[in-house]
């Protein structure tokens, strides 16, 4: 559920300070159920700290971040990835040693095989839901174009395939938000089309929400409504793709005047 002014993620007044250093400082804005929200600004704005910690993998020095109604800042990353929030990184973290079928069948938590007598106690339990995994999977790498790949390991993808790979992992554990660090970043035009499409059906389709930290203003454009500017650590803007582009603070702040 979304709290009653439809957003899906608050975060609140947040704050995160590194020995003196403040990288987001009083930080507020919302994502809303079933957007696709654009997180821009200048490197050091803060973008990355902020997705930490909505993940979890940072506590907040301030400020409280509210999923689904229910608080979140502080619980583990873990515990966020049950509350049905998922990332990708700048830098793909795939298993490189591993088939790219095997990074999505990895996923799912809780797999009944994981425990240690399971396989020998209950294996047709164990089967049964490894092929429910696997089928899973495989209906992924489809949507996502990478099944003809399926038995190559992640290490020699490009690394427009390694954003697709990333995103297929999100898919395997059915979220409510995937938050997508620079998606675009080393990817060739062709692969960003295909990614802007599949993100723009993940949300069409599944009413899956998307928050996006980018620097390709055009992928930014095409995809995001509305559009959150941050610079300093501050929140400085927030509207549609051509309302931040003509907004003075963000013409001074991130785009250094060269439109103008």
């Amino acid at each position: 559920m979304s709290t009653q002014n439809g957003a899906l993620l608050e975060v609140q007044a947040v704050t995160k300070s590194f020995e003196g250093l403040r990288a987001v400082n009083e930080c507020s804005l919302q994502v809303r159920k079933g957007t696709i929200t654009g997180l821009i600004g200048p490197n050091g704005a803060g973008k990355t700290t902020l997705f930490n910690i909505v993940t979890g993998f940072l506590k907040p020095s301030s400020g409280r971040i509210l999923f689904a109604g229910g608080r979140i800042d502080g619980l583990p990353p873990h515990r966020v990835f049950d509350r049905g929030i998922v990332r990708t990184f700048q830098i793909p973290r795939e298993l490189k040693q591993m088939t790219v079928l095997e990074n999505l069948m990895l996923v799912p938590a809780g797999q009944s095989g994981e425990k240690l007598w399971n396989p020998w106690l209950l294996p047709f339990r164990v089967r049964r839901q490894e092929r429910e995994i696997r089928d899973k999977a495989l209906d992924v790498l489809e949507f996502v174009n990478l099944w003809h790949l399926r038995h190559e390991y992640a290490s020699t993808l490009s690394s427009g395939q390694k954003k697709l790979l990333e995103l297929a992992r999100t898919l395997m554990c059915d979220p409510q938000l995937i938050l997508l660090d620079e998606p675009g970043a080393g990817v060739n035009p062709t692969l960003m089309k295909s990614l802007a499409l599949l993100v723009e059906r993940l949300r069409d389709d599944s009413g899956i929400t998307f928050f996006l930290i980018e620097h390709d203003m055009d992928l930014v454009a095409r995809l995001c409504n509305p559009v959150i500017v941050m610079s300093s650590g501050d929140k400085i803007a927030e509207g549609t793709p051509e309302e931040v582009v003509h907004d003075e603070r963000v013409l001074e702040a991130y785009l250094g005047g060269q439109y103008r």
